[in-house]
This record gives C-alpha cells, sequence and structure tokens, in this order.
C-alpha cells in the first residue's frame, strides 16, 4: 500500500473523457499514504472492543463536560490527555521508515536523547536521589529508549496492537493520570515544591509526547520540540543572539510537565474544550449525508457554467471542508467525486486534481466552523470565537474567488461547457428532500452569534445531528420521500468513535507544540528571532528602496512587506513538515512580536500565518493534498502539486491585502477604506488569475505577464495614487487581450463559414 506512488504514472496524455474507477481500497491507500492523521489501525477481536469503548468512552466524556460543565483546567486538560495519548499507540502503527541510512539515524538520535536527558536529571538531582533509585529509573529509560528503535520484528501490522505499543500506551496515559491520582498533593499541598518522582516522571511525559508526535505527524515537528529543549538548556554555550541564561533539566522538566505553559498549555486546552467537540459535531453531520448535500447544492449553483464541474469541486469542497477538519481527507473524499467529473468534461488530470487540492485546504478558513488553529486563535487573542467567524468570512470570499478565477479562464481557454442540465438536480427537490439536515448547522451558528460558548454550541449541534437524522424516517411514514441517514444505536457508537479517533493528532501535535511555546517563554527565543526577522527586513527594504524613484512607497510599507514575505517563506517551508495548527502556533507566537513593532493589528499578524499555513498543504516539494489527488486523478504529484501552487498565487496575495488593509477583516471598519481595499484585491485576483493562466481572451505573453504581476502586488499597498495608476493599467491590459480575442474568434467564425 505505501508503494501507491511508484505505481502513479503520469496520465496527462491519457484520452479525456473518462472517468476513473476510484474504489474505497484506493482511497485507503492514498490515505495510508498521504494522510498520517487519519491512517488508523483495522483492528479485529478484543483489542477492536477495546478501542471502541475507550474511545466511545472519550466523546461520551467530552459531549457530556460540553453540555454539563468542564472540571478545573488541568484535571481537564490532563484527563483528555491521558486518554489520547494512549489511544494514539493503540490507534497510529508506526509509519513506515524513512530511506535509507535515515531509519536509523534519527530513531537513534532521539534514543540518545532521551537516554542523555534521563542522565543529566539524575547527575542535577546529587545526592537528593538515592543510588538505587537512579540506577532503576535509568535501566527502565534505556529500556523505553531501546523499544522506540524501528525494530521490525516489534511494529505489529495494520491489524494487530504489538506488546510494545500497549507498554508505550500504559507509559503515555501514566504521566498524566499521576497529576490526576494525586492532584491535592502536587498542585494544592505542595505547589512549585517539585519532587523526585515528579522528575522523573516528567521525562517520560516529554519522551511519550515526542514519540506519539512522531507515529501521527512524521518526524518534523518532534525533530524541533528536541531541538528547543536543547535550545532551553545550552542557552550559555550558544554564539551571538542566540545566547541567554540556560536552564538546568530539572527547571525545563518542571515547566514542560507541571507548568500550564507546557504539555498542558493553552493549545491542548482549546482542543480538549472547544476542537475536539467540532470534530465530533462534523463526524455526526458527514453520517446523516451533510456532504452530499453540499456536492448537491455546489452543482446547482456552480454546474451548468463553463468547466462547471471544476466550479463544483471548488464550492463543494470549501462546503465540506467546514466539517471534514483535514484538508487530505477532504481532498480524497470529495476528489472521488469531482476529479473524474473535471476529466469527463476536458480538464487534463493533473489540473483536475491540483483543482481539487487548492479548493480543500480552503475549509479551514470557511467560517463557521474553521479548523482547530481558528478555536487556538480567538483564545490566544481573547476574543470571542463568533467574532473570528465574522472577520474570516472576506478572506474565506477571496480563497475561493481566487481559485474561481483561474478555474473560469482556464475553462475558456480549453473552450469547455458546463454540465448537461438534465444531470443537474432541482432545487426545491434538493431543498425538499434534505431541509433538515440544515437544522443542527443554523442552530449551532445562533448559538455562535448568541455568544454562548463554543462548546455548547457545538453540543446541541451534535445532538440535534442525531435526532434530526430521524425525521426523513418519521415523515416516511406519511408518503414523504426524503434524503440522509437515520443515525441508530450503531452508527452513534461508529461516529463517536470516529470522532475521538480523529481528533487524536491535533491532540498530540498541540502537546508536541506545547514544548516550543514553553521555551520560547522561559528563555525569549520569540524576541530573539523577532529581532533578527526585522533587521533583515529593513535591510532589504532600504536596498530595494533605492529603485523607488518616483517614492511611492514608504520604508515602512516596504519593510513591513518583507517581513511578510519571509513569514510567508517561513510558514510554507515549516508547513511541509507539520500540520496547519502546529505550524500556526508555532509561526504566530514569533512573528506576532515582530510585526507588533511595525504597527502591524495583532489579528491581521495572526491571520496571515494562519493563511499560510493552510497554503502550506499545495506548495511543492511537500504538497501532501496535491499528492493525494494526483493519486485519484492519475497523474504525476510532484507535477499535480506545481499546479496546485500555481492555483495558489492569487489568493496568496490576500494575506499581504489584510496587513495594509486591515479594514478587511472589520478592524477600524468604514466604507470609503473598505471599497477602496476590496476592489483594489479584486483587480489583483483577476490580474494575477489572468496571468498565471496565460489566458484572457487569448494567450498572455511575458510582457503582459511581468506587467500584472508587477502592477498587481502593488495594489495590496493600499496606497491611493498606486491604486488610480495600477488599477486602469490592469484593466487595459486585460481589456486589449479581450478584445484580441474577440477578435480572433470572429475570425476562426469566419473561416469556418467560408469553408
Amino acid at each position: 500500500m505505501n508503494q501507491l506512488s511508484s505505481t502513479v504514472k503520469a496520465s496527462d496524455d491519457r484520452p479525456l473523457g473518462v472517468v476513473d474507477d476510484v474504489n474505497g481500497d484506493v482511497v485507503d491507500k492514498l490515505i495510508e499514504q498521504y494522510d498520517p492523521e487519519s491512517n488508523f489501525r483495522r483492528l479485529a477481536g478484543l483489542a477492536a472492543i477495546f478501542v471502541t469503548i475507550v474511545s466511545v468512552s472519550l466523546s461520551g466524556w467530552h459531549i457530556y463536560t460540553a453540555g454539563f460543565g468542564l472540571s478545573n483546567e488541568i484535571a481537564h486538560r490532563a484527563t483528555h490527555l491521558s486518554v489520547v495519548l494512549g489511544l494514539c499507540f493503540l490507534v497510529f502503527p508506526r509509519q513506515k521508515a524513512l530511506p535509507g541510512i535515515w531509519e536509523w539515524l534519527l530513531p537513534l538520535f532521539l534514543g540518545s536523547f532521551y537516554i542523555v536527558f534521563g542522565w543529566w536529571l539524575v547527575e542535577s538531582l546529587g545526592s537528593d536521589l538515592p543510588t538505587s533509585t537512579g540506577y532503576i529509573f535509568m535501566a527502565f529509560l534505556v529500556t523505553v529508549a531501546i523499544l522506540t528503535l524501528p525494530f521490525k520484528a516489534l511494529d505489529g501490522s495494520h491489524t494487530h496492537i504489538p506488546l510494545r505499543d500497549w507498554f508505550f500506551a500504559a507509559i503515555a496515559s501514566g504521566f498524566s493520570l499521576y497529576l490526576l491520582v494525586f492532584f491535592n498533593d502536587i498542585f494544592i499541598q505542595r505547589p512549585g515544591d517539585h519532587s523526585n518522582l515528579d522528575y522523573m516522571i516528567g521525562v517520560f511525559a516529554i519522551i511519550m509526547v515526542v514519540e506519539v508526535t512522531r507515529r501521527t505527524m512524521g518526524v518534523f515537528l518532534p525533530l524541533l520540540a528536541v531541538s528547543v529543549v536543547l535550545y532551553g538548556i545550552f542557552g550559555p554555550y550558544l554564539p551571538g543572539d542566540l545566547a541567554h541564561r540556560g536552564y538546568s533539566v530539572p527547571r525545563v522538566i518542571a515547566h514542560l510537565y507541571k507548568g500550564t505553559e507546557g504539555i498542558y498549555g493553552i493549545p491542548v486546552g482549546v482542543v480538549a474544550t472547544f476542537v475536539f467537540h467540532f470534530v465530533l459535531f462534523g463526524i455526526m453531520a458527514q453520517l446523516t449525508g451533510l456532504g452530499q448535500l453540499f456536492v448537491d447544492l455546489a452543482t446547482i449553483a456552480a454546474g451548468r457554467y463553463s468547466g462547471g464541474p471544476a466550479k463544483v469541486s471548488v464550492v463543494s469542497s470549501g462546503l465540506f471542508g467546514m466539517i471534514s477538519g483535514s484538508p487530505i481527507a477532504n481532498t480524497v473524499t470529495t476528489g472521488v467525486m469531482t476529479i473524474p467529473l473535471m476529466k469527463r468534461v476536458g480538464f487534463s488530470p493533473r489540473f483536475s486534481g491540483a483543482v481539487e487540492a487548492s479548493a480543500s485546504c480552503g475549509g479551514q478558513i470557511t467560517p463557521p466552523i474553521m479548523g482547530a488553529a481558528s478555536f487556538i486563535m480567538a483564545e490566544t487573542l481573547g476574543i470571542p470565537y463568533v467574532h473570528l467567524v465574522l472577520i474570516a468570512i472576506i478572506p474565506a470570499a477571496g480563497h475561493y474567488l481566487a481559485i474561481l478565477l483561474m478555474v473560469h479562464f482556464e475553462a475558456r481557454r480549453l473552450k469547455l461547457v458546463g454540465i448537461d442540465p438534465k444531470e443537474i438536480p432541482s432545487v426545491w427537490g434538493v431543498l425538499g428532500s434534505s431541509w433538515h439536515l440544515f437544522i443542527p448547522l443554523i442552530v449551532m451558528v445562533t448559538l455562535l452569534l448568541m455568544q454562548y460558548t463554543p462548546f455548547l454550541a457545538a453540543f446541541w449541534g451534535i445532538i440535534l445531528c442525531v435526532v434530526c437524522s430521524w425525521i426523513p424516517k418519521v415523515l416516511g411514514k406519511y408518503g414523504r420521500n426524503m434524503a440522509g441517514t437515520s443515525i441508530g444505536p450503531r452508527a452513534l457508537l461508529l461516529g463517536m468513535e470516529m470522532g475521538a479517533k480523529s481528533a487524536l493528532s491535533i491532540g498530540a501535535a498541540c502537546a508536541c507544540v506545547c514544548f516550543v511555546l514553553g521555551i520560547m517563554t522561559l528563555t525569549g527565543m520569540g524576541f530573539k528571532f523577532s529581532s533578527f526577522v526585522l533587521n533583515l527586513s529593513e535591510t532589504v527594504a532600504i536596498a530595494v528602496k533605492t529603485i523607488d524613484v518616483m517614492n511611492w512607497i514608504a520604508l515602512s510599507q516596504m519593510t513591513i512587506f518583507f517581513g511578510l514575505l519571509f513569514t510567508a517563506i517561513a510558514c510554507i517551508i515549516m508547513g511541509a513538515g507539520v500540520p496547519t495548527t502546529p505550524t500556526y502556533i508555532i509561526l504566530a507566537s514569533i512573528v506576532a512580536p515582530t510585526l507588533a513593532q511595525l504597527d502591524v493589528p495583532q489579528l491581521a499578524t495572526h491571520m496571515f500565518v494562519f493563511y499560510f499555513g493552510v497554503l502550506a498543504d499545495v506548495t511543492p516539494p511537500v504538497a501532501l493534498a496535491a499528492f493525494a489527488a494526483a493519486g485519484i486523478a492519475r497523474s504525476e504529484p510532484m507535477r499535480t502539486g506545481m499546479t496546485a501552487f500555481r492555483l495558489s498565487m492569487g489568493k496568496a496575495l490576500l494575506p499581504f491585502a489584510f496587513v495594509y488593509s486591515p479594514v478587511l477583516l472589520l478592524i477600524n471598519f468604514n466604507w470609503p477604506d473598505f471599497l477602496h481595499a476590496a476592489t483594489a484585491t479584486i483587480v489583483a485576483l483577476i490580474g494575477l488569475s489572468a496571468a498565471y493562466t496565460g489566458y484572457f481572451g487569448i494567450k498572455i505573453g511575458w510582457p503582459a505577464f511581468i506587467a500584472l504581476n508587477l502592477f498587481s502586488i502593488s495594489l495590496v499597498f493600499a496606497n491611493p495614487y498606486v491604486t488610480a495608476v495600477s488599477v486602469p493599467i490592469i484593466l487595459l491590459i486585460l481589456y486589449w487581450h479581450f478584445i484580441a480575442g474577440k477578435k480572433a474568434d470572429s475570425l476562426q467564425q469566419t473561416v469556418i463559414g467560408n469553408q
């Protein structure tokens, strides 16, 4: 199954109009290869029963707390992590080994770190730790470190949990259970007074968080976590601005394990209170048939127009992405329906896969249910989630407008038609048979707008998904034919199990990311990085400003631009190995101080990082969403990724517009500034979309391509004088190409008529 990419051949030369038979096995293989967050073991027997019971219990506990109140903060987070981290070792198989020497080199590095880190603790405690206790601790630690190595005999399989994983699951659950069982002693009777046992369990807590993240997310994030831990210890020995006072191993352990800025920090708290509930709601909504309803509505709205299936893909993927939570899972789920349709009407396999991947990423920024990072953003900024929902409307609209423009221009270039009207369902027929599916979503959004807590809104959304799913069966007795699936006891248990499993990886990732945040607060690393980025941006801006002889753009604006550009590059690089949520958490905490010094609103900074973290899923060389789409489209993965990246060029401009024109995020809103910013942004999107499609009536040559890029990018600065010059030039270029295209079409029709 892991060899799928080698069997997927480039197929841009295959005849168009062929609908591929994409079965469930292909989907499973794509998920296994490209989406480790959804690559669950397919268990049977007692192990499956145990995992089901624990998963359903976790979901049930979260539903109860959402409706009837939370426990104290630390206890709630510890309870959540004790189950989540233990389940991760049971649900997820160990990821496939890296090629060549890396198969053993990286695990040996991590295993050596575990042993050395534990030895440093023993040395730091000195005479306070009995010798026999130290020997027992080190022996157990060495055993754990050895078991983390990639011995294939210990791996088990997709259908079997090996003894090693049961052992790791017990340890991963144990360090949180320790805090729960001895809560009064640790946090009330001796707060700030750490025992030897606290420190030793803290070592295993750090090890297990690293290992569970390696299993669910790959190796990049664990290596980053280990690097920042070492940074916290070796501060005095680092060069230049990187240096700091340094902290002892016991201090680092206590900060990460028992502090509220470590493993049990804000990201884990948000996952345990908000994210889990919305993931569960998404699973329940899918069980009712809401996903198919979104596809039908998208077909009705966009199917009849030029290149209709591609536009259906954009709209349906956006709607479906709101409840799926994962760009890769969304790509695979909706792609099996939309990609064959796009190929059938004449789009190349490569372009079809790229459209689906690019559109699927937008679900994380689409209100009212956005990705996990949005909840963390609201908590970090201290704003109600409903405010963030309203703010995200324009960024989401811009995202889909940019993709739709690209699709439209490509369809016009290929002279494609839409879906046959006979194949488009009736809007009244769809709404008449599926209106009940909207009830949970409407109630949940209403509660959010009424400023009830997000988890209470999710609670009622989950309850109503189950209740409303029975409406078709009840009305069916009176002759009403309605769509949707009833959620009976078995389906309910399945939904609760899948909801818990779908939330595991993000819980593990957030626990690991808390290492970075904890060390940053301890060492001031964020401010050091901010200073470096700020100085670099100023240097580059001064150099570029020398060619601005007209002095159109102020030095401060140019500095902000390059600061944003470096941030965008960092998001894309980090997003190659880290999912959207961890990327956002890490970079927002680092970048926010930088841009704050440049008077950029904090909300605009966070939205900028969030947006580019989402785009990383379609940015080569590791464009996982695009690679998954390529598997369905039967196109070459890297070329599909490059096409998805090209389709994203228009929407990549939007985050810059948010920073220079915060009014687009409803910050200091007034109509003149908003209309100016909106007009400039829309014209810029049209210009860039035409440039990177290479067509607007006729083919766009290199001089027009360069001009459209330069003048479109200049519009983000929100300078009235620049806008007054750039907008007419862009429109004139496009108008000339449009008229030339009309003349060419007229001449072609004349030639055909004469023949």
